[in-house]
């Protein structure tokens, strides 16, 4: 635990570990024709989903994009929603779809809490919780939530509560386990928030841009 705890925060702290995989170049243009079924719960512009717990696609970085792609595609990552829905696609309909989502503004939506409330998540997304050794969420995900691209961290701010609070119990609970190639690095920082720290995380990134 001490030993996962370091990398969180060497992670946080500017190293990027990137993926070894090879993707190619996406194209906005095709992806934007791939995207129409994608639409039908992602919403038109990719950041009105039908369900706030669906994730919020537009402006979402490239990479990231990609790398959830090819795992919702393999099985790796799980989404009832989401089986069979890229059966068939190439690696270059995938990365169109990345490209096309990640040219696409992000939404900007509002905290929805008191200021107490959204005080002590800011502590924790920019100072982390020593006690607890969760290190700053900012560190990976930047201080305005716009994640590190080149790292393929995602963008958190402007997320929906709802999407934010699933994920994180998810990697809490062990059910999300895509920070493999992280060295498991949001499940460790997870397993140590309570169900009140993550709804006002969730809370404070809605509104954070």
């Amino acid at each position: 635990m001490q030993m996962r705890w370091l990398l969180a925060v060497m992670l946080c702290a500017g190293t990027a570990i990137l993926s070894g995989t090879a993707s190619a170049a996406g194209d906005p243009d095709a992806g934007k024709s791939q995207s129409v079924v994608c639409a039908a719960c992602h919403g038109q512009d990719g950041a009105s989903p039908i369900d706030p717990s669906y994730a919020m696609l537009a402006g979402q970085n490239e990479k990231y994009l990609m790398r959830q792609l090819q795992m919702f595609q393999s099985g790796e990552r799980y989404a009832q929603l989401m089986v069979g829905q890229l059966n068939g696609k190439s690696e270059q309909d995938l990365a169109d779809l990345a490209a096309y989502y990640a040219s696409l503004p992000a939404k900007v939506s509002q905290a929805d809490s008191d200021d107490e409330t959204l005080a002590r998540a800011e502590a924790i997304y920019r100072g982390g919780i020593l006690g607890k050794k969760v290190a700053a969420c900012s560190g990976c995900h930047a201080p305005g939530g716009g994640g590190n691209a080149p790292a393929g961290f995602p963008r958190v701010g402007g997320q929906s509560a709802a999407y934010t609070i699933n994920q994180l119990t998810a990697y809490r609970e062990g059910q999300r386990k895509t920070d493999e190639i992280y060295g498991a690095m949001m499940r460790g920082v997870a397993s140590r928030l309570t169900d009140t720290e993550i709804a006002e995380l969730a809370a404070y990134l809605q509104g954070l841009y």
